[in-house]
């Protein structure tokens, strides 16, 4: 039966996350007495502030344009274009890739409405989220890991923007070269430039938090569709018009199928990190509908465009001169036009700042404003979450093979984990009622208080899919497998958390309209 609070929605009206400097910070003792009062005291400044609060149904901005802008920009990422073009150089031909990305696709399609719909449910960001299945305390466990693995490819990607930042430069001022022989702490001297540059760009954006976001992936979604699209014309007509549907090596039989599942597989996994926490975004999506919609045209659909250009731009290459292109940069870099070299760079940096906002930096944000929420709002958050992403020196980090495979690796193998266990809670156990507010109280009387604030038997149902997940991932003997690991980890901790969980306990539906604050989000 849904539960609602007494307390009307338009009673509290708590300041706008997105006005930092104009309130007092989040956890201040001016902030509390109108929270304490309509939560009935019950809401703790260590769990709440306006950043991680509730949203408010009503003035939600999210459209299914906005959620089909975020996968317009990530999908056509420079990283996933490498992923694709890497299964023609594998030996799959055209028809092939595309099932591989059509099977990821309508995969993904269903497991981020899932993941979606308790955003739209709930207003929180993914911290929050993980309290219903983690318990208060233990959901640090999942928000830091996510937010460890994004900020570290957060500082990576700047960097690989920051090679093309690079090229751009060197070609409208080729007396910039002599600045990119030297080498400081690992970088050239206009290689810093160029990465401090970039870098202070983002904090920008993000700092105006994520409405500003919202815009900046609406304006940079058309501009990175019509440009790929563009370099695939192009790579076309420079091949005579036609292309290679496959390479050399093509595969066949039992072998090409295999391939072609785990492609699809992987492609699932490389966006295990945003299934996990698409709630940042859909809590400010203005209904269930909307996510749908925009994940329809954002995945099945945009992905076999992609497919599409993929394609066109492998086999167009390969029949030009034999060779396979790691990503499109490789084609930009062709262009003998100066001014088309100028305009495909800038979109090119475009597309890595609008991907690395959605993907690895909102992650970190939440995380950072969640462990110290007194402290912490979006914006402090984003400029720590920056000044990581600089310090560890992310272009040593790319350049060191034991780093990308061992921890960002390790990292990434834990997600699969945590995944199954928030979704067998949330959907199995719980069937979708929550209870909102006790999200935010530390009463032991709290429904999501657990043992001392932490759920021992999420923890439980981790440790076998973990030792899996990593038992997979770093065991040459199991590398079949290893294109499967997200869905054998993910699958093993649903399974188990879901047998050892109480189903027979009475869960409450409450809304949580009486903290909740305006979507500036």
């Amino acid at each position: 039966m849904q539960k609602t609070s007494p307390v009307a929605v338009d009673q509290v009206d708590l300041p706008a996350s997105s006005d930092v400097g104009t309130y007092p910070a989040p956890g201040e003792d001016a902030l509390w007495p109108a929270i304490a009062v309509e939560a009935g005291g019950s809401v703790s400044p260590s769990l709440y502030n306006a950043d991680l609060a509730p949203t408010r149904t009503k003035g939600r901005r999210w459209t299914a344009y906005s959620i089909f802008t975020l996968w317009a920009n990530d999908v056509h990422s420079l990283g996933n274009y490498a992923f694709a073009i890497g299964l023609f150089a594998l030996g799959l031909g055209g028809w092939q890739i595309l099932l591989a990305l059509g099977i990821g696709a309508a995969l993904l399609f269903a497991l981020l409405n899932f993941s979606g719909f308790m955003g739209v449910k709930t207003g929180v960001p993914f911290p929050v989220m993980s309290r219903i299945s983690f318990g208060i305390r233990g959901a640090q466990i999942p928000s830091l890991l996510r937010g460890a693995v994004a900020i570290a490819w957060f500082g990576i990607q700047t960097y690989l923007a920051s090679v093309v930042f690079r090229v751009l430069l060197v070609a409208m001022f080729p007396a910039l070269a002599a600045m990119d022989k030297d080498s400081i702490l690992g970088l050239s001297t206009l290689g810093w430039i160029a990465f401090a540059v970039l870098w202070v760009v983002q904090l920008v954006i993000v700092s105006f938090g994520m409405e500003m976001i919202r815009k900046y992936e609406a304006f940079a979604g058309p501009i990175i569709l019509v440009t790929m699209a563009a370099i695939a014309v192009w790579i076309f007509a420079e091949a005579g018009g036609s292309i290679a549907w496959s390479s050399d090596n093509a595969l066949q039989g039992g072998e090409m199928w295999l391939t072609i599942f785990a492609g699809g597989a992987l492609w699932v996994s490389i966006y295990g990190t945003f299934v996990l926490n698409f709630c940042d975004f859909t809590r400010s999506a203005v209904s269930k509908k909307a996510v749908v919609r925009g994940n329809f045209w954002g995945i099945p659909i945009n992905m076999l465009v992609f497919g599409a250009i993929v394609v066109v731009m492998a086999g167009g290459q390969f029949k030009i001169n034999g060779t396979i292109i790691e990503s499109p940069s490789d084609i930009v870099q062709t262009i003998p036009n100066t001014l088309f070299l100028v305009l495909a760079c800038l979109a090119l940096l475009i597309l890595t700042i609008a991907v690395n906002l959605m993907a690895n930096f909102v992650a970190p944000v939440y995380a950072l404003t969640n462990l110290f929420p007194k402290r912490l709002n979006f914006r402090r958050a984003a400029w720590i979450s920056g000044a990581i992403g600089l310090v560890i020196l992310p272009w040593n980090l790319y350049n060191n093979p034991l780093v990308i495979v061992y921890f960002l690796g390790g990292l990434g193998a834990l997600l699969g984990p945590l995944f199954g266990v928030v979704m067998a809670d949330y959907w199995l156990i719980r069937r979708g009622k929550i209870n909102v507010p006790d999200l935010y109280t530390e009463s032991p009387l709290g429904a999501y208080f657990y043992k001392k604030g932490y759920n021992p038997k999420a923890i439980i149902a981790m440790v076998p899919a973990a030792s899996v997940a990593l038992l997979i991932a770093f065991t040459p003997a199991f590398a079949a497998a290893a294109p499967f690991a997200w869905f054998i980890a993910a699958g093993i901790a649903a399974v188990v958390y879901y047998l050892i969980s109480d189903r027979r306990q009475r869960h409450d539906d409450v809304a949580g309209d009486a903290i909740a604050v305006a979507s500036t989000h």
